[in-house]
């Protein structure tokens, strides 16, 4: 299938691979190039310019199709070296960037004089409009369905998707709630050129996490997931646990006066316990409603053959027979 995400990228399958925290190793971003889509190393998982070289390093020895780098800018009092990533990246030969977070405009002209192709991650038309405006080659626009921050405008992608093919002239993926070949034809319905997949990247066997985690999403259903720091303007969605039900009863006694370090037992730092240690119970980590439509671990090649062939199916077969009845 060709898109104008795949000739974008050099990819085979518009689909990508969204950087995700403790998740994003080489093993998975190149369990995923090697099938055909787009594999994402998350930066801020390894912290240093040094660490994330080595496992650029790492992912390129055992892929040799095109993978990216996420690199989320977060407002925080100990910033990571960004200038460090950035360089690394371009040194490290990489020509995709996922950026999320705050506006990359600073990074953009490093990037751009080195070739390199970057995707924002946007959860509204209007940061997608200031994504293209500023440079971007391309936008993943992120609906409310969404594992992790979802924005606080809480329009799912039935509505989000066709009003960004409606405005936006550069090309865009769907994220949030992307699962199978019904998802990825219905994005391409709406208007992407492509999806891109978090929640249902975890659950392969691929993926560098506990197997807890992965049996968690796939016992968990579409009513699993719960939105934290709302009264911060924060959003995140996660899967429930006893953590996040006492986050919520929190938020609920603070009320107005909720402050981050009221909640922070539960939020900050637990993504090594959980997805490394498989403390399932350690803290909120961030899973899409897609969880719901999860039932199994396959390989990532696996995955994506099997969303490829379900695509075309519909395609061939169910949508050309509605128009030749």
């Amino acid at each position: 299938m060709k898109t104008a995400i795949t000739e974008m990228f050099g990819i085979e399958h518009p689909i990508i691979q969204g950087g995700m925290h403790y998740v994003g190793f080489a093993e998975m971003a190149a369990a995923v190039s090697n099938a055909g889509g787009l594999g994402i190393i998350t930066g801020l998982t390894q912290g240093t310019p040094e660490k994330l070289a080595n496992e650029i390093a790492r992912c390129k020895d055992m892929t040799d199709k095109p993978f990216g780098v996420n690199l989320t800018f977060l407002p925080t009092v100990n910033a990571p070296d960004y200038p460090g990533l950035v360089r690394t990246i371009i040194e490290g030969g990489v020509k995709i960037v996922e950026t999320a977070g705050n506006n990359p405009a600073q990074v953009l002209p490093f990037f751009k004089d080195a070739g390199v192709k970057v995707i924002h991650k946007c959860t509204s038309v209007r940061h997608s409009l200031k994504a293209q405006s500023i440079g971007c080659d391309a936008v993943s626009v992120d609906g409310f369905e969404c594992g992790g921050h979802p924005g606080e405008d809480d329009i799912p992608n039935m509505i989000l998707l066709p009003r960004a093919a409606d405005e936006l002239e550069m090309p865009f993926v769907a994220s949030g709630g992307m699962a199978d070949g019904r998802s990825l034809v219905a994005a391409l319905a709406m208007g992407a050129d492509g999806m891109n997949m978090g929640t249902r990247f975890i659950a392969t066997k691929e993926a560098p996490v506990h197997e807890n985690v992965k049996a968690a999403i796939v016992a968990a259903s579409e009513l699993d997931t719960r939105l934290v720091m709302r009264p911060l303007r924060n959003t995140e969605r996660v899967m429930t646990n006893d953590a996040v039900e006492e986050l919520l009863k929190i938020e609920q006694e603070k009320g107005a006066h909720l402050k981050f370090e009221d909640i922070i037992e539960q939020v900050a730092g637990v993504y090594p316990r959980i997805m490394t240690e498989g403390d399932m119970d350690a803290g909120a980590w961030s899973c899409g409603m897609v969880a719901g439509l999860i039932n199994d671990i396959p390989t990532c090649q696996e995955l994506i053959d099997n969303i490829m062939a379900e695509a075309d199916a519909i395609i061939t077969q169910r949508l050309a027979g509605f128009q030749a009845a």
